[in-house]
This record gives C-alpha cells, structure tokens and sequence, in this order.
C-alpha cells in the first residue's frame, strides 16, 4: 500500500514550494499523508541501504540504539498507516543487527553497547512480533526468540549484589557508567518481560515483570507518587542511595506502557493501579498547560542532547498503546496526542542544511514553539513528529497481537547467549577498579547533568 509515500514524494519534487504540514485532523487520509511526509523526511537520514554502507545502522551524531528505536517507530508507522513503503529496508535491518548470536549484540556494536541499547532493537523485535511483521527466513529465529534471547541475556545480568538487584547501565566494566543503574535499562527489561507474558502466556515472565517493578520501587526509582527517576550510582558504598532526579519522558512511558501489558493480560488491580498512576504522573508533568508534551529536564533550557531530542515519541506511542490496553486511561490520554500532535506538524516547517527531506519541512524538537520553528532538525525530531501524528490514529489501529490472538512469530525460550562468547569475559574487579569507575560513573553524571534541571514532583 504505497499511495502515502506518493504523496510525500510528489511534495518532494516541489522543493521550496513546501510548506508547514497543513492536516485536517478529523480525517484519516489527511493524517496518514502528514504522517507519510514526516517518515519521508526521517527516513532520508538512513545511509544503511547504501552500497558499502551497514545495513540498520545511522551517521553520526546518532548512536545505535537510536537506529532501533527508528525501525520499531516504522514497524508501528505501518500498522497505523497500512504504508509497507520502509517495510523492506526495516527488515533488512532488523535481521541484519540481530547479529552472529541472534540477540542485538553485533559484533560491530558489541564493545560499546549498553543494556538500554539492546533493549530498544529487542522492543522493536518484539513490536515486530506483536505486528504480525513479515517473519524471517526459515532457518533464522523469529522476531520473539530474538526477544527472548535479550531478556535470558538481562537475567543473567541481574545483579544482586550492589543496590540488592537491578541491571547495570552498561554491560561492560571498561564503560564509563558501569557503576551506574538507571531507569531506562531496567524499563527495557520490564518492558520486555511484561510483553512476552502477554505474548506467550510463560509465568517466568510476569514473575520477572513484578520483581523488576517492585525493585524499581524499593530503591525509590519510582516513587510514591509514580515518578521515575533516572538513576543512580552504586560505586563507594553508595549502594543507589543517591538517586539522580531526573525526570525523562520515555522513563515514565516505558514502565507505563509494560503496565498496561501487564493488566490487559492478567486484570490484576494492582497492575491497574500501577498504570493509572504512571499515567496520572506523565499527564500531569510532561505536558504544559495546552497539553504539548515536552522534555522537562532539558526542553525549556535548551539544553537536550542528540539523544534526549529523540524521547517524546516513545512516549508519544506508548501512550498510544496504554490507551488500548487499559481503556480507562483512554480518556486522559488521547485528547493530549491530540494536541501535541498539532503543535508537532506546525514545527514540521524548517529548513536545514542537512536535511534531505522536501524543503521548508523539516520537523524542529519544541513543539511548544508551536509555528516558531526551532531551527532543531534530525532524526530525533523526525521521529518524534512521526510517532506522535500516526499516534492520534489509535483508535483505528489493532491493538498487539498475541500468540493467542493470531500473532504467528515463532520463539525459542532457552535463546540467548553467554556474554563471555561475545567478548573476553573481563577480569574481577578490585577495590580500586571500583573506585576509579566510581570516579568516571561521577564524570558521566556530571554530564548528563549538566544543564539539566531537576524536577521534583509534588
């Protein structure tokens, strides 16, 4: 079904006669071709289709995870859309990146990567699952095993024995952050076991689900009121007691949506509770008084980096996917998909000098500007734009298959690899590697910190 990108096409060959997305928001069509401009515009940063160039991977600045967090945006963009025009390409990358072990560890990432970096190829695998997305070849383990393969990998990663659980921010000692546990890697992990238990029916992984979620609990990650935290580090004795504040939007979106997972399965109210909650947290922090979403820890100082320009429009399809999932958040959060989705495609007015999309259409990251365009461009932005838009055609779209359902992708629950086959296994930290990674955990904090303003709730 490929009229979309026609017209994203046709706009194309105008060039500077293109303007602002004008979308009539009470019809679908209009909303779809918005959509299908904005992916136009994204896609166009993707080099990986090239000759000599690897398949699923972006230029710089943009790291890895990034790239699956494109890909699983675009496995969504069809089921929202029914547009397969970057279906081939999505493939192509998903199985390619899977790398030799089958588990999002390839080996051209595997050194650098972070536990929240596989976890986002590994979301995407399981989106692709819950799509009914084209299954691999014979031979090769479906989009579910490649799922699976990541969270047997996360459980042999579980470390009980500093902060009394949780997954490290990195997976290797010589990283900078590997004494460092954050929210964002333990929300893949939770994530991931809440959909398999959806998927599969396996009780492992809800046991997981609660015991991550709880975890998350206990060490004041997510608080009373359901505000998750970003983090903190566990070097020099401080065993997480000092929790880094920092309030992101794909934080609260991440353990959101694997709630509503969690209860459209089982129809626990304390999974419930758990949803409506994050969901009362998210409405009430991230969205200012028109209801636009923005990144309130960097957004209004204008200090987001290439990373955090690209968190609304996670947020923006798990908010999609709560209100499917537990209709009693439908009412809250639709309305502000809405609006957002509005302010986002009057910042799809700019001009940039590395965007390759039609001109005059790049999609800027504040969509408080609202018209302003922001002079932000790149593939952050895009995607943002792109998710929130299709977003607001959810009461329209399927919900998630499951294996009972009609989902057809096949699973392999022993898949996964040992680390120590990926990469020389690393020697046993001492008391002084702990304190000189302790040092750089400080550096990297300081970093991510740095023009950041801290949010307490109330």
């Amino acid at each position: 079904m490929r009229f979309l990108a026609g017209v994203a096409s046709v706009t194309a060959l105008l060039g500077s006669a293109a303007s602002a997305l004008d979308v009539d928001w009470s019809s679908d069509d209009s909303v779809k071709s918005a959509a299908s401009q904005v992916a136009y515009g994204m896609v166009k940063y993707y080099t990986g289709n090239n000759t000599g160039d690897v398949a699923g991977n972006l230029p710089d600045p943009y790291y890895w995870w990034e790239a699956g967090a494109m890909f699983g945006a675009l496995i969504d963009y069809w089921v929202y859309t029914g547009d397969d025009t970057y279906n081939k390409i999505t493939y192509q990358a998903m199985l390619h990146q899977a790398g030799d072990d089958h588990d999002y560890m390839p080996e051209n990432q595997t050194r650098s990567l972070g536990n929240d970096d596989q976890g986002f190829w590994a979301m995407a695998a399981m989106t692709a699952a819950e799509a009914n997305f084209e299954n691999p070849p014979d031979g090769k383990p479906g989009w579910l095993a490649l799922t699976q393969a990541v969270f047997n990998e996360y459980v042999s990663r579980w470390d009980s024995k500093d902060c009394a659980g949780g997954l490290r921010w990195q997976i290797w000692t010589f990283n900078n952050g590997y004494n460092y546990k954050n929210s964002i890697s333990n929300g893949c992990f939770f994530n991931i076991a809440a959909r398999l238990y959806r998927f599969t029916g396996d009780q492992k992984y809800a046991d997981w689900a609660e015991k991550i979620f709880k975890w998350q609990q206990d060490v004041k990650f997510i608080d009373d009121d359901y505000a998750v935290r970003d983090g903190a580090g566990y070097a020099n004795g401080e065993n997480c007691s000092e929790v880094n504040g920092a309030l992101f939007t794909y934080n609260a979106g991440i353990f959101m949506v694997g709630a509503a997972h969690m209860y459209n399965i089982t129809e626990d109210g304390v999974w419930k509770d758990r949803t409506t909650g994050l969901a009362k947290f998210t409405t009430k922090t991230f969205f200012n008084e028109k209801g636009i979403m923005y990144e309130i820890a960097c957004e209004p100082q204008g200090s987001c980096n290439t990373d955090q320009q690209a968190f609304k429009g996670h947020l923006s399809r798990w908010m999609a996917t709560t209100a499917q999932l537990l209709p009693e958040t439908h009412e809250s959060l639709t309305p502000l998909l809405q609006s957002s989705a509005k302010a986002a495609a009057q910042q799809c007015a700019g001009t940039s000098s590395d965007f390759k999309g039609p001109a005059g259409q790049a999609c800027g990251f504040s969509w408080l500007k609202e018209s302003e365009y922001d002079k932000n461009a790149g593939v952050g932005e895009q995607m943002n734009a792109l998710s929130v838009i299709y977003s607001t055609l959810v009461d329209k779209a399927k919900p998630p298959f499951t294996s009972k359902t009609g989902g057809s992708s096949k699973g392999d629950p022993d898949a996964g690899a040992k680390d120590d086959k990926k990469i020389e296994k690393p020697r046993e930290i001492t008391a002084a590697d702990r304190a000189g990674a302790g040092i750089l955990t400080t550096l990297v904090l300081a970093g991510l910190l740095g023009g950041m303003f801290l949010v307490t709730s109330d």
